[in-house]
């Protein structure tokens, strides 16, 4: 069997830190915002090359609280896309925000900057591409449109972990990066956790009181907050595995590779390749087969993991129904919530493992 994701063989490799680490947390008595949550903060803003990095409970309140933090709120438009899943939705919808759909690149899948005049109003505040699959969101066009129509740009770096287009790490270019730790990310906790980043002293003191209560240092709240807070076991592996990421990523690019050789001259159509290798971290290898359900039926015979990313886009899920979107109303974004296939792709898989996976694919083309 060749599971979707396996996370046992990376911690493996690196168990005794790991075990130290947590041995560290449990001996300090403090497990909530303390010294490991300092340290990894500090470490991973400059790992990203931000000034300052906040820890919290999950990629999708690190979006949430961000939003919170530019001043996003009820009634505010937000434009995002509908193809990431329900996540970067729902943070926006805790704002009271609404969600504005953009199409996306029909190679890439990702924010086509194109669209986004014609999906601004005069209520919209936000833009929130996102990073998907490990891929760079091109920044420059939309940060362009942003300036001139006096938006806030935030970034959805969840799946982005080790993206630098031009040398220049995902998330710092807007306001405000947002990252999640989630288990299968590049950088993945033992639960679930998240991070904003900013170079914005302001932002990043505003983020630190509405993850706890709106408090500052004398425990009142001056501003309504939540709790949402990375707690210090995760922190410590956070920074273990953190030491670790950039063999990691060397090692997602190779298989990445591996899968691009494999699959070339075929009928699958594979991730659009890009002159900039550091562009592109490859969190997920996501395919389009020419018949998808006759691939998965290939890949379950011989008993290959694999998953959707995603099946469903968001502007046609029930609970978004209120916004008012139809089928054809992003066609690009249909049409691929309707072709993609992920394929295995994470640190423990082995080059046999990537060459079986790509066979069936071909066999079942």
């Amino acid at each position: 069997m060749i599971p979707f994701f396996d996370y046992r063989p990376e911690i493996a490799e690196i168990s005794r830190e790991i075990d130290a680490a947590i041995a560290r947390v449990l001996a300090s008595g403090r497990l909530i915002l303390g010294p490991e949550v300092e340290a990894f903060e500090r470490e991973w803003a400059a790992w990203v090359g931000a000034r300052d990095a906040v820890g919290v409970a999950s990629g999708t309140d690190a979006i949430t609280l961000a939003l919170r933090a530019v001043g996003i709120g009820t009634e505010d438009e937000v434009l995002t896309v509908a193809n990431a899943g329900a996540p970067t939705v729902a943070a926006i919808r805790a704002t009271g925000a609404l969600p504005r759909f953009v199409d996306v690149d029909p190679e890439s899948l990702l924010l086509d900057p194109r669209g986004l005049e014609r999906a601004r109003s005069p209520r919209t505040r936000c833009v929130l591409p996102v990073h998907l699959y490990g891929r760079a969101v091109p920044m420059e066009p939309i940060l362009d449109f942003a300036a001139r129509h006096g938006l806030a740009v935030i970034e959805d770096c969840a799946q982005a972990h080790g993206a630098r287009p031009g040398g220049r790490h995902v998330g710092t270019r807007g306001a405000i990066g947002c990252f999640s730790f989630y288990p299968t990310k590049n950088l993945g906790a033992l639960g679930d956790g998240g991070a904003c980043v900013t170079d914005d002293p302001h932002l990043s003191a505003c983020l630190r009181r509405l993850r706890m209560y709106g408090f500052d240092r004398d425990r009142v709240a001056h501003v309504e907050g939540v709790n949402s807070r990375l707690d210090e076991l995760q922190a410590a592996v956070l920074r273990v595995k953190l030491c670790h990421l950039d063999e990691r990523l060397s090692r997602r690019r190779a298989l990445a590779a591996a899968y691009l050789s494999a699959l070339d001259g075929g009928s699958v159509r594979c991730p659009a390749g890009s002159p900039d290798p550091q562009a592109h971290a490859w969190h997920l290898f996501v395919v389009r087969p020419p018949d998808r359900s006759r691939a998965i039926a290939a890949l379950t015979r011989q008993s290959i993991g694999h998953a959707i990313h995603y099946e469903h886009a968001a502007h046609r899920m029930e609970a978004y129904a209120f916004l008012g979107y139809r089928a054809g109303d992003l066609p690009v974004t249909e049409d691929a919530c309707a072709s993609v296939l992920s394929l295995p792709l994470y640190p423990g898989l082995d080059d046999r493992a990537v060459a079986a996976v790509a066979s069936a694919l071909r066999d079942a083309a």
